[in-house]
């Protein structure tokens, strides 16, 4: 019985991983809504499946052993990843027998050895670091001489900078509010106050300017940003109001750029207009976002130093006939998710190229598509009165076409504002355990840390890697750093307390003198 259920489950597992796999490999809307749920409740069903297929072949093994054995020897489970080489090796040698098994013979020969391994974690190591500082007396002059006091990354500060990286990491990255932290700590046998690690926080937010400034720097100077915004709530008296956080993010990797991308932050009490008119005050270029009021001033021909040129993202165009086609009642909508499915594809099989390349592609093949789409929506809207939720979601789009269509003549421009709105799924999904942030200076600590974070995620995700010189989470990009003492050659930004900032170059190169491997590195180190 128990046999014939793993079986079943087993079957089953497969069914829904073709299943999966049919969802992923549609041929339009890709990543798109259409398919999210359904991938989702998907990997969430062969999750469970797997872990009680798991607790019932354990069940079996343990209940019969040489069974188990000889079944895994007929049937021998697919290969499985590799251990990653990079780790220690930690050896032991397990105690010989002292004669032979079968006569009972001491005279035993080694005729090699039989290793079987196994992944093991163990709990970080706290430690103390002592920086001892010899002095030395002159024998002609009786001076007295010593080394200078080593840097540290903070004033007067006892956390090392691994630790403060880590407090940062964790608040901001994987959203452990300071009291968290604490009681995680005092667990471990190493008592911090909530009040020390705020403390510590807002120092290295002080000791981290340079670096934040460095970073909207280099974003105001692309050629092309994406903007957006989300909701922050932020505590005032006896209640919390609705602030913001903006984010403006340089990606040229679209369009085969080689500089690094990058994010950049800020934070507001509310959503006026004239918040994003002062973060962009000094930028010219091309800006991609949704249809926000307040970015109208920024397109306007009068703007000094020159007008913002606005691209719009068909992507919030698309969404709005999504939200109508889902209910299987409305064919316009449904046919013009169709439609624009169609740009979407055009423009995975052109990412990266050049913006010759892409332009010359999108003139050959979306240009007619994108002038039988306005016909068409100029047709059906035509057919529906204007309080009709299609209509409107059509009017979107004729209403800015000038914008939504600015892709067929600049090869540079993405079709979607996905980037901006990937650098704020983390603010997204922090709110759910912090809640709210504690002040209006909070919000501002909180977008200088995001700027930071975020730019080391542009590439790739956190990993978590416990080793003695890991501090930030790894990403890649281009090779360059700003020792203490030294100055920013890309931006002439002198960098405190000995903090390191390094774009690691791409994999297999080197950067700063060792492997890069693939990641970003952020570093604050002592002397």
């Amino acid at each position: 019985m128990a046999k014939s259920e793993v079986t079943v489950g087993r079957l089953e597992i497969e069914r829904l991983k073709l299943m999966l796999a049919k969802a992923r490999r549609e041929q339009f809307g890709q990543s798109s809504e259409r398919g999210k749920l359904l991938v989702e409740q998907l990997e969430l069903a062969i999750e469970d499946l797997e872990e009680t297929q798991a607790e019932q072949e354990t069940k079996a093994e343990f209940a019969a052993p040489e069974a188990a054995k000889q079944k895994h020897a007929q049937n021998p489970r697919p290969a499985r990843r590799p251990l990653p080489d990079n780790l220690p090796v930690e050896r032991i040698v397990e105690p010989m027998p002292c004669a032979c098994g079968k006569c009972g013979s001491e005279r035993l020969h080694k005729l090699g050895e039989v290793v079987s391994k196994t992944l093991e974690c163990e709990p970080r190591r706290w430690k103390v670091i002592e920086h001892v500082r010899e002095k030395f007396s002159c024998r002609d002059c009786e001076a007295i001489t010593e080394a200078p006091a080593p840097s540290h990354p903070i004033p007067r500060g006892f956390a090392g900078p691994n630790l403060l990286a880590m407090v940062l990491v964790n608040k901001f990255l994987l959203h452990q509010p300071l009291n968290r932290q604490s009681k995680t700590y005092a667990r471990e046998g190493i008592e911090i106050d909530v009040s020390t690690l705020a403390d510590r926080v807002g120092a290295c937010v002080v000791a981290l300017d340079p670096i934040i400034e460095a970073i909207r720097i280099h974003v105001m100077s692309a050629e092309r940003i994406h903007a957006d915004d989300t909701t922050v709530p932020v505590l005032a008296k006896l209640k919390t109001v609705t602030g913001r956080i903006w984010t403006y993010v340089r990606d040229d990797r679209p369009f085969g750029g080689t500089d690094p991308p990058a994010a950049l932050f800020y934070d507001s009490r509310n959503r006026a207009g004239e918040h994003p008119q002062n973060h962009l005050a000094g930028y010219v270029g091309l800006m991609q976002a949704d249809a926000f009021d307040g970015y109208n001033q920024l397109y306007k021909a009068q703007r000094k130093p020159a007008p913002i040129l606005e691209a719009a993202c068909w992507s919030h165009g698309r969404r709005k006939f999504f939200d109508l086609a889902k209910s299987g009642e409305a064919p316009i909508a449904s046919e013009a998710v169709r439609r624009i499915d169609i740009l979407f594809e055009i423009e995975r099989t052109i990412n990266g190229k050049t913006p010759e390349q892409r332009l010359a592609v999108r003139r050959e093949k979306s240009a007619s598509i994108v002038a039988d789409l306005e016909i068409w929506m100029r047709q059906q809207r035509t057919l529906l009165s204007s309080g009709n939720d299609t209509a409107k979601a059509i009017n979107y789009l004729l209403n800015r076409w000038a914008a939504f269509t600015r892709f067929l003549d600049d090869g540079r421009i993405c079709l979607s504002n996905n980037a901006a709105e990937r650098a704020l799924r983390g603010v997204a999904v922090g709110r759910r355990n912090w809640t709210f942030a504690g002040s209006d200076a909070g919000g501002h600590r909180a977008a200088a840390i995001y700027t930071l974070i975020e730019t080391c995620l542009c590439r790739t995700r956190h990993r978590q890697v416990y080793a003695a010189r890991r501090t930030m989470p790894n990403g890649s990009g281009m090779a360059r750093r700003c020792h203490a003492g030294t100055v920013d050659r890309v931006h002439g930004c002198p960098i405190p307390f000995g903090i390191v900032w390094s774009f690691r170059a791409p994999l297999g190169r080197r950067a700063g003198g060792r492997s890069a491997g693939s990641g970003f590195a952020c570093r604050a180190r002592t002397a």
